[in-house]
């Protein structure tokens, strides 16, 4: 049986008939068309699915849609703005941390749920905050250089948006 679920998505409200057992990772990617958040494990191990619900990282595979009744969700979509490139995205981009780029829209958005609530984080906090993804590709240091290089942007007020 479907109910009507509002919410904010990437900075615009929402209301769906959505199943009582529909996925996030489902709603986004088949009802709002928003493909950047990516199936990887369906089981929570991955990371790649990872979108921010109230700015909390959260595996959108493990979420049911009608548990962000109320609650603002946010995808990668909604980090750039004005064909600019958020802090995250443009460190990922300028320190390469992407190789086949299938984990990062997750990296990306764990990476900017981290910097929202601690725009200095130290090493071990991204690892700490990071621990969730997995990248399969890489050995994780240019995706650390690319928060720390994002940090830095934000800092130094050349970007403010993580």
């Amino acid at each position: 049986m479907a109910s009507i679920v509002e919410f904010t998505l990437n900075g615009r409200r929402r209301a769906d008939a959505v199943p009582g057992n529909r996925l996030l990772l489902d709603h986004l990617r088949e009802t709002a068309g928003l493909t950047g958040t990516k199936t990887g494990c369906d089981g929570g191990e991955c990371g790649a699915c990872t979108v921010l619900v109230d700015d909390k990282p959260t595996l959108s595979c493990l979420t049911l849609t009608a548990t962000v009744a109320g609650r603002h969700v946010d995808t990668v979509e909604s980090l750039g703005q004005g064909g600019a490139l958020s802090a995250v995205q443009r460190g990922f981009h300028e320190k390469l941390g992407s190789q086949c780029g299938y984990c990062t829209p997750g990296f990306i958005m764990a990476s900017a749920g981290l910097l929202r609530r601690n725009p200095h984080p130290t090493e071990h906090e991204i690892r700490e905050a990071l621990g969730s993804n997995i990248c399969r590709c890489t050995g994780y240091v240019k995706i650390i250089e690319a928060v720390r290089f994002a940090a830095e942007l934000m800092a130094s007020g050349e970007t403010r948006h993580a």
